[in-house]
């Protein structure tokens, strides 16, 4: 087992995969919007399968990924959340390894209402019958239609939950002087004191991951008609 970074060294903190997940999901969010408005249904529909391949392997990366990756790793009760909370009262960053008890919520949030947008997208079908999620054989008619209506609401909470992200982010870079998003972009963080060191996953779960995703992705697509 390797020995904890020692006080103020720089540490390698999110792997590969948690970053190219993160970034690719607010690219293809953006996109995702940008093809709905302009009526690019056939873009919207590959945007949908991208995002449905990137949800699985994030889920499949909770269990079986890095430490600062799985859930077991970050998600805490709500004694954890309310000890954070109470940490505000001192300014300056903390040293958690990795998303802290508060924010961990906020993953967990995002992740369901994004599995929700994506849930609800596939069984979708609008007013003319024309544009069909790959599921919608599944239902009738008038289900396809709520389905459609829940693909809009849940993209307004999805929209809610991402403003309040950005409001964390800015929160704790101007009061906590924490930049949370360059770790998540280069992958290190600097530690002010000692940090629990981080087990990184091996390469292999990461192919294990790619071909589950895209196994999935692929028999959504295809409406499971093999």
């Amino acid at each position: 087992m390797s020995e904890p970074p020692a006080p103020g060294v720089r540490v390698r903190l999110w792997d590969l995969p948690t970053r190219l997940i993160h970034w690719s999901l607010v690219a293809l969010v953006a996109f995702s919007w940008w093809s709905a408005e302009e009526g690019e249904m056939e873009l919207h529909r590959y945007s949908g399968y991208a995002v449905l391949a990137l949800l699985v392997f994030r889920l499949y990366w909770g269990f079986a990924g890095s430490s600062t990756a799985r859930f077991a790793g970050f998600v805490k009760g709500p004694a954890a959340v309310a000890a954070h909370l109470r940490s505000f009262a001192q300014r300056g960053p903390s040293d958690i390894a990795g998303h802290n008890p508060l924010g961990a919520l906020s993953v967990l949030a995002l992740l369901a209402a994004l599995i929700a947008q994506v849930g609800f997208g596939l069984f979708a079908v609008d007013v003319d019958g024309l544009e069909s999620g790959p599921l919608s054989h599944l239902v009738d008619f008038d289900t396809g239609r709520v389905f459609a209506e829940l693909h809009e609401t849940s993209f307004n909470v999805l929209l809610v939950l991402i403003g309040l992200h950005l409001a964390a982010i800015a929160f704790y870079l101007v009061y906590k002087r924490d930049n949370l998003v360059r770790p998540m972009v280069t992958g290190w963080r600097t530690f002010s004191g000692p940090a629990p060191a981080v087990r990184f996953a091996p390469a292999w779960r990461i192919l294990v991951g790619v071909v589950l995703a895209a196994a999935a992705a692929w028999a959504v697509a295809r409406g499971f008609r093999f």
